[in-house]
């Protein structure tokens, strides 16, 4: 033990003692400011360069991924929100995809409900709809009849209201697999709403996020100590420079390793390990289905997506063809006669108008906050529950997918942090600590 008795000796303990301190201050910061950069700002912060979006093309792959350079700018975005139409993409592809088709999502929906608020809803707007277009497309007429049989024709109007409602509800059930994409609206919503995502990991992470920048503190105090060993023998100065690249790269690592993996619980030396994030998938559920039904997959947004979506000229297509029979049918038994004074074209024209005037009305309580709300309850059910049923693998992709590709500058921050800790500590002790 002569030579263990020689090396205390010549130890300059206080400098040796130091360093495991300074790694673990390092790793805290690393996994803190680490944390920032995942999630802030949720929009690009930065400045235009001229230039620089043709100069960010020359550039290796990975770093055309930095936030900002093929925007043309230098700053930074959040990577979370950076690339949150990413995370939307894969997490329809991975969990959305499996939590439903869109006629499951509309079934939830309870088109029988959604019918009988359409007739509460647009019984009392009918008047004045056909007042409008009787007066736009054939004034004369419409003046000139008596008000009994205005008024006739609009309780007639009315009266075909259920049945014409009931067949446009069922129309969008049987088409709504070809009218309604809710990858398309989760893509666009979270690329519109970035905080959405970084809500997300939020709302039922925190309390992970905040354990792993304290275990940030304890990983890099662990590391530390062979650092201090081979600091003490080696004396080399370019020695904690080195070692603290590979400390703060191995802290970060250790960090998202922590929060992900393994994704199933695994015994290591007699100790259970399970991703901090899997431990709580139902929770993390409760909160997923939450955002997704009050934020993303709402009815105000589908009935939105229906109408005026990429598909939204078919929607009103077919709702219009849905509503004219009604319209033939206001007229009653004077139909016929009415076609011959009025002109088959003109009556068409009639026709079709109170149709496509009414295509929007029919919308109109998919926007009734109310009725949104007690129907987002039913979607919430449905995307909790099979949110549940996921495997902890395509949970994780899910979670994980908007960073994996970016996790490398978290890496690369923690080795560049680690490298001035470790000239910071040269710098105030000196070499052989």
């Amino acid at each position: 033990m002569d030579w263990l008795q020689e090396w205390a000796a010549q130890v300059d303990w206080v400098s040796f003692v130091t360093i495991p301190v300074f790694t673990g201050v390092i790793g805290w910061l690393i996994n803190w400011s680490g944390l920032v950069m995942l999630f802030s700002p949720v929009r690009f912060h930065g400045v235009s360069v001229p230039g620089m979006r043709e100069f960010a093309t020359l550039l290796p792959r990975k770093l055309q991924e930095v936030p900002g350079l093929l925007q043309g700018g230098i700053g930074w975005q959040g990577i979370i929100p950076a690339r949150a139409a990413k995370m939307g993409s894969i997490a329809v592809d991975k969990a959305i995809a499996k939590l439903g088709t869109p006629a499951e999502f509309y079934q939830q929906l309870e088109p029988d409900r959604i019918a009988e608020h359409i007739v509460t809803t647009f019984r009392p707007e009918i008047p004045q709809l056909v007042d409008e277009v009787m007066r736009r497309e054939h004034p004369r007429l419409w003046l000139d009849l008596p008000l009994s049989v205005r008024e006739a024709v609009v309780e007639r109007v009315q009266a075909q209201l259920p049945s014409v409602v009931n067949r446009v509800t069922t129309e969008i059930g049987i088409h709504i697999d070809q009218l309604l994409d809710p990858k398309i609206m989760v893509i666009d919503h979270f690329q519109e709403n970035p905080a959405l995502v970084v809500r997300i990991f939020r709302d039922f992470g925190q309390r992970e996020l905040n354990l792993m920048v304290r275990f940030g503190f304890i990983f890099g105090f662990l590391l530390g100590i062979p650092v201090a060993l081979a600091d003490s023998i080696a004396h080399q100065w370019w020695l904690l420079p080195v070692l603290g690249v590979i400390v703060g790269w191995v802290t970060n690592a250790l960090g998202m390793w922590l929060i992900f993996e393994p994704p199933e619980p695994r015994k290591v030396f007699g100790v259970t390990v399970h991703g901090l994030f899997l431990r709580r998938q139902d929770q993390a559920a409760e909160v997923y289905a939450r955002i997704i039904a009050d934020d993303v997959i709402t009815l105000e947004r589908i009935g939105d997506f229906l109408l005026d979506g990429p598909r939204g000229d078919r929607t009103r297509q077919m709702l219009a063809t849905a509503l004219r029979p009604a319209i033939d049918q206001a007229a009653g038994p004077a139909r016929g006669a009415v076609r011959v004074a009025v002109g088959a074209h003109r009556f068409d024209t009639i026709r079709d108008s109170v149709a496509t005037e009414a295509v929007g009305h029919t919308m109109t309580p998919f926007k009734d906050p109310v009725f949104s709300a007690r129907q987002a309850e039913k979607i919430r059910d449905l995307v909790a529950r099979r949110t549940k049923e996921l495997s902890p693998r395509d949970f994780v992709e899910m979670m994980r997918a908007a960073i994996r590709e970016d996790e490398w500058m978290l890496y690369a921050h923690g080795a560049i942090m680690g490298l001035g800790g470790g000239f910071l500590h040269l710098w105030i002790f000196g070499v052989g600590g």
